[in-house]
């Protein structure tokens, strides 16, 4: 597990402002797919615990996961057609797509209260980290005034996320 977290960090890191220190701020094309690709990866882990856990805390808390990443994923969508902006695939999203990737296929060895409480302890990490990236560098290096809105919208959601995954993580000890 500790692998795993480090690669989930290591891929959020590249999300950090000092990732980008040495270069431009991401770009609102690249804060678009970053974004995005955040919420897919979580509709994906929220669908696969849904198929894959019995306790119907966790399950109604991947449901919330899955319907609230898809609505604010579906905003996202119908803001970059309105603004003729193409999301612009990164090194961010493409690592985040990558740990992913990896996370589901090891959560997908596991079975009962062990799938549990790595599906929660995962969900809580990644909306931390997640979240700070919002906070310390997507916000503030979105130029336009609706993605910026519509991250500071996702942020207040997300963290609420968090909260409600660390009230889970808490019921599963």
């Amino acid at each position: 597990m500790f692998i795993r977290l480090s690669a989930a960090f290591a891929a959020i890191c590249l999300l950090s402002p000092a990732a980008y220190a040495a270069g431009a701020a991401p770009t609102d094309p690249q804060i678009a797919h970053i974004a995005y690709t955040a919420g897919v990866i979580d509709i994906e882990a929220g669908k696969q615990a849904i198929r894959m856990s019995k306790n119907s805390d966790l399950v109604a808390f991947a449901k919330d996961m899955v319907r609230d990443h898809e609505a604010v994923n579906k905003e996202a969508l119908a803001l970059v057609k309105k603004l003729k902006v193409t999301p612009e695939d990164n090194d961010t999203s493409r690592t985040l797509t990558k740990t992913a990737t990896e996370e589901r296929q090891h959560l997908a060895k596991l079975s009962g209260a062990a799938f549990d409480k790595a599906y929660v302890d995962n969900e809580v990490a990644y909306h931390k980290q997640v979240n700070d990236a919002l906070e310390t560098l997507l916000i503030p290096s979105a130029q336009n005034a609706e993605l910026k809105d519509l991250l500071e919208t996702g942020l207040k959601l997300f963290q609420g996320h968090e909260q409600h995954a660390e009230h889970v993580a808490a019921m599963l000890k």
